[in-house]
């Protein structure tokens, strides 16, 4: 599933912690890792770096720190025994990352959510959110690095039973099936979407009939699936603002990955799902594997 990986990197320490996921991954699936660090073109003349001495010796410094930045990577690789490619490009970073993975028919990227401080953080954090928004492929978004090294014992799949969630739920098993993982299927009731409150007297009982049942649906067809594949399965239905019930859950329960849909279904639903897991991307202590519906792509 995941034969070319992609890791943007800056350099900085929360770049760090997306190297290792994907090192891990790379390990267990057998895949080919590609280190990418952008030169932002934004950042120096580039009309004058050719004829201005002083435009072209800030160019060549920040092609320097990217060399570094991918050539420190690449040791780690070979330590781990990944196989591996680096490379070095000027561009808007965004542009240039998602032009890479067509170019490169790149499976998974991974990166982290925050760069450094000042602009360093903007460089990154703001370019991750581009990435996941825009990305044909999943995105493994890292804050943090694995605690082991090595393993995804628990893996976390949110859904809202739509067809969006589906391919993430595919992803999700997947990765849990290579790690032997306990997978959890969490849908969330979301009180502030429903007129008066979920729990309000006034929610005619068809509509929370409804709701209960679609819940019910949906971590029953994850655990079916799950089943399929010869995996432990815990279903969850649970109340209140999806990305902090999610949160909770992350923490609550040591998850070690959450895998979720970057969409939900259209207009209200869409919203839901969609911004529920920006939110989760920039706050998860967990790793977040954020996949794109097949509509979307």
């Amino acid at each position: 599933m995941y034969d070319t990986i992609l890791v943007p990197t800056d350099g900085s320490a929360r770049a760090e912690a997306a190297v290792q996921h994907a090192l891990n991954l790379a390990t267990t699936f057998g895949s080919r890792v590609h280190f990418l660090s952008v030169v932002d073109e934004r950042s120096y003349s580039t009309t004058f770096a050719d004829v201005d001495p002083v435009a072209r010796g800030q160019r060549e410094r920040f092609e320097r720190h990217a060399t570094e930045a991918v050539r420190t990577l690449a040791t780690q690789a070979t330590e781990r025994g990944v196989t591996y490619r680096t490379a070095v490009e000027h561009g808007v970073p965004h542009e240039t990352i998602l032009s890479y993975v067509d170019e490169h028919d790149v499976d998974l990227i991974a990166m982290g959510t925050h760069g450094r401080t000042g602009l360093d953080h903007l460089l990154l954090g703001s370019v991750t959110e581009r990435v996941v928004r825009a990305s044909d492929v999943p995105v493994l978004t890292a804050r943090l690095e694995p605690d082991d090294g090595s393993s995804y014992d628990r893996v976390l799949i949110p859904t809202d039973g739509s067809e969006a969630a589906a391919t993430a739920i595919e992803h999700g098993i997947t990765v849990a099936e290579r790690y032997d993982a306990t997978v959890y299927a969490l849908f969330v009731v979301d009180l502030d979407a429903l007129p008066g409150g979920y729990g309000d007297r006034s929610v005619l009982p068809d509509a929370r009939r409804t709701l209960e049942q679609r819940a019910e649906r949906a971590v029953e067809t994850v655990a079916e699936r799950c089943e399929r594949h010869g995996l432990e399965v815990v279903t969850t239905i649970l109340q209140g603002t999806p990305h902090r019930v999610i949160h909770d859950c992350v923490d609550e329960t040591e998850i070690d990955l959450v895998a979720m849909s970057t969409h939900g279904r259209t207009g209200l639903e869409r919203y839901l799902l969609g911004s529920t897991t920006e939110r989760v991307v920039r706050t998860s202590d967990a790793p977040v594997l954020t996949v794109p519906s097949a509509g979307a792509r």
